[in-house]
């Protein structure tokens, strides 16, 4: 029995070694097939159009050329025709349509090479439902340096129509939006396009799924999935309330760099727990981390109307301790904050850590996170892993104080920079976008995440670090060692004893004045060479553009220094003194340094702000009619600035100074530097008595006022700053021989 057995073991594995050699043979036969039909077509060329898929002899390309593609091809029916068949349904969803656009493939460069960055907003219809965060978002890009009117000179399109919200269970779900789309005679299939989404999808599953085809439109989306994000095409933006600030915002909560930098509880978490549905795993395993002393992580059913019905046993203890604590205060007095998915990947918890300077703890597997292109969150907040929740409280614990007050200083910085307001998330996304299109200019990593941020720091003034006084430090510049001297002039040259020619000739007497520009404002025509008086350094005279009051911070090729003296023509400075305003300045480049200052106060009664010219201890401007500062701000003021501000500042000839001291306060978040000067440098120093002065002039403090009102209101909050420091020369009051003081003049009467 058992040589049977033996006998038919034998039998059957031989019967397998044949089938396995024939299959075999079978293999070779057509790989060896396969290349000579290969051979003969490199022989004889191409098959003829309608030949049989079998003998199709092109080869399919590696993965890496796929972004090269044409659009249309990459998402043809055959192009996907070896995947799985959840591929193929994926491919053909609209959540993935579109899902290899990338710049190269699904942009239009033309349009901005040939007019530059600029965005047209679609005109609102009747009877189009519109949230107030949408309206917010177009009103900012309406109201930025970018946008036109005229849709020929476009380069970027946004739509009018609500896409915010595309959960069809909610009230501002726009129906009908796939035709209405499709209707807009400059859609284009999406093609330089881009779309701006917080909320996709719906219960029970919160895909990514918008409700109608983008075509080739950009995303700018918040909560998106890096499985869907489309790098250097989306944008990933953060979820933000309705009632976020349209602009300005208020300032982060981090008010003094404690040391150590602990708080009170070193991690929280104070959020919904889901009960059913997707986003319920994180959630439902917090309370294993919760210890109810320095870490509290509390989680609540009690939400939605049918909470009750899918309660489970831990409800009502976790409803009970939940109750117990204030979210508030919970935020202002942690070190970190935990940020789990919630329904969709982003949650509010985001924005709301970062402004309280509590360092976010992300755990949201998947999530893109916001303006990831640019922003280098390693810097700002931990990123953690949902697998590992158990092990959060010994990784942040371990974390030493000098990097928590690093990572807390760097929300304060991102906070306030990029996503204080609905004007910034617009604005960062729109230079993100510009970035790309106009790659040799890009802004680095170092703008993006270093004061004063990409906003503010416009690569098309420069493309050298070294350009910009906010980085001398970094990269080890030394501060200008010259100044172009900028004298505004207003009246017309009848007299040789005119302030203006003794102030030539004490700035031109300055050790370190490379050059003077005298700026001709006046309606008389220029003077003569011959009545200028002679000097040791040039002296040039240009004419105003247009003769108005903006034209005295045009960027002008003329000046050459970093490093730019503005004077009114009648002020009246010492060569001394000249001298000391530019060695303080060198110490602060990126600020306002100068003679006469003033100030701004909150009129309770009024309800607005208020401008005051009295001498006191406190001020928070110093004007620019003598005044040193980096010709960027010439640059800033000219491109960054409306053209409603400027257009305002002529129409008066008036508030200029003010105006460029909201711009540096806004982008340093510092205050001026107010130097001393000589004893009977009194209020009239300005020339106030001059029968032609502006100051003469009894609307010129009421219309002040309103400029500073309407400046508020433009930047959205009060960036002025109020200091009590003024910088007087080195032995300025000592009891010592006055030759042995390095800037005597200023002490003379």
């Amino acid at each position: 029995m058992q040589a049977k057995q033996r006998y038919f073991t034998l039998l059957s594995a031989g019967a397998c070694l044949v089938l396995l050699f024939y299959l075999g043979g079978l293999q070779l036969s057509a790989s060896r097939s396969r290349r000579e039909r290969g051979a003969e077509h490199r022989r004889n060329g191409p098959p003829p159009r309608g030949a049989s898929v079998g003998e199709q002899p092109w080869p399919r390309f590696p993965d890496a050329l796929l972004p090269f593609i044409p659009w249309e091809q990459a998402e043809s029916e055959d192009y996907n025709g070896q995947g799985s068949p959840r591929q193929k349904r994926d491919a053909n969803s609209s959540v993935y349509k579109g899902k290899r656009c990338r710049m190269e493939s699904c942009f239009d460069f033309s349009l901005c090479k040939r007019n530059g960055f600029k965005v047209y907003t679609y005109p609102q219809q009747k009877g189009d439902k519109i949230s107030e965060s949408y309206q917010n978002i177009l009103s900012a890009i309406e109201g930025s340096r970018y946008y036109t009117s005229d849709p020929s000179q476009a380069c970027l399109f946004i739509l009018s129509l609500d896409t915010l919200d595309r959960d069809q269970l909610s009230p501002q779900y726009v129906h009908n939006l796939k035709s209405k789309v499709q209707n807009l005679h400059l859609w284009n299939n999406g093609r330089n396009h881009l779309i701006f989404n917080l909320y996709s999808g719906t219960w029970p599953d919160y895909t990514e799924d918008v409700g109608f085809d983008i075509g080739q439109a950009m995303l700018a989306k918040a909560s998106i999935s890096a499985d869907n994000f489309r790098p250097n095409f989306d944008v990933s933006i953060p979820l933000f309330s309705k009632d976020h600030p349209r602009t300005g915002g208020e300032k982060g909560f981090l008010r003094f760099n404690t040391i150590p930098p602990i708080r009170k509880y070193m991690l929280v978490f104070k959020g919904k727990r889901y009960l059913t549905g997707i986003g319920s795993d994180t959630r439902n395993a917090l309370y294993h981390v919760h210890n109810g002393e320095d870490v509290v992580l509390l989680t609540t059913c009690k939400h939605g109307k049918d909470w009750q019905k899918h309660k489970d046993a831990r409800c009502d203890r976790d409803n009970t301790e939940y109750e117990k604590y204030d979210y508030r205060e919970m935020l202002h007095n942690a070190t970190f904050c935990l940020v789990p998915r919630g329904r969709r990947l982003g949650s509010f918890r985001f924005l709301e850590a970062l402004q309280a300077a509590c360092v976010p703890v992300m755990l949201s597997n998947g999530w893109e996170l916001p303006f990831s292109e640019v922003i280098d969150w390693n810097q700002a907040a931990v990123i953690g892993d949902e697998r590992l929740l158990l092990q959060i409280p010994s990784t942040i614990r371990s974390i030493h104080q000098d990097r928590i007050l690093a990572l807390r200083q760097q929300t304060q910085f991102l906070w306030e920079a990029y996503f204080s307001s609905v004007e910034k998330i617009v604005l960062t996304t729109l230079e993100i976008i510009q970035d790309r299109i106009f790659k040799h200019i890009s802004r680095n990593s170092l703008i993006w995440n270093k004061h004063p941020g990409g906003l503010f720091v416009l690569p098309q003034y420069s493309s050298y670090l070294g350009d910009f006084p906010y980085y001398y430090a970094n990269l080890g510049v030394k501060s200008p060692t010259k100044f172009t001297a900028v004298i505004h002039a207003v009246t017309p040259l009848v007299s040789q004893s005119q302030p203006i020619l003794k102030l030539l000739v004490a700035v031109a007497k300055s050790q370190y004045c490379h050059q003077i520009i005298v700026l001709w404002n006046c309606d008389k025509p220029l003077p003569a060479k011959h009545r200028w008086p002679a000097t040791a350094v040039p002296v040039i005279v240009i004419e105003g553009e247009s003769k108005v009051m903006s034209s005295r911070f045009l960027p002008y090729e003329n000046i050459v220094t970093d490093a730019v003296l503005s004077l009114d023509e009648d002020t009246v400075l010492s060569t001394t003194e000249v001298d000391f305003a530019f060695t303080v300045w060198q110490s602060f480049p990126e600020r306002i340094v100068g003679y006469p200052a003033r100030s701004h106060f909150w009129d309770s009664t009024k309800e607005r702000w208020g401008y005051t010219s009295k001498w006191t201890n406190d001020y928070s401007m110093v004007l620019t009619g003598a005044a040193i500062y980096h010709k960027y701000y010439h640059y800033l003021y000219t491109n960054y600035l409306p053209a409603s501000l400027k257009s305002m500042v002529d129409q008066l000839a008036n508030c200029e100074d003010i105006l460029i001291n909201f711009l540096v306060s806004a982008v340093t978040k510092l205050p001026p530097i107010k130097v001393t000067q000589k004893k009977q440098y009194k209020e009239t120093m300005m020339g106030q008595t001059s029968r032609a002065s502006r100051w003469a002039d009894p609307d010129h403090f009421a219309q002040r006022q309103t400029c500073m009102n309407t400046f508020a209101s433009w930047f959205g909050y009060m960036p002025l700053i109020h200091s009590q420091m003024r910088l007087d020369p080195v032995l300025f009051k000592d009891q010592v021989s006055i030759l042995r003081k390095k800037y005597r003049d200023i002490e003379r009467l």
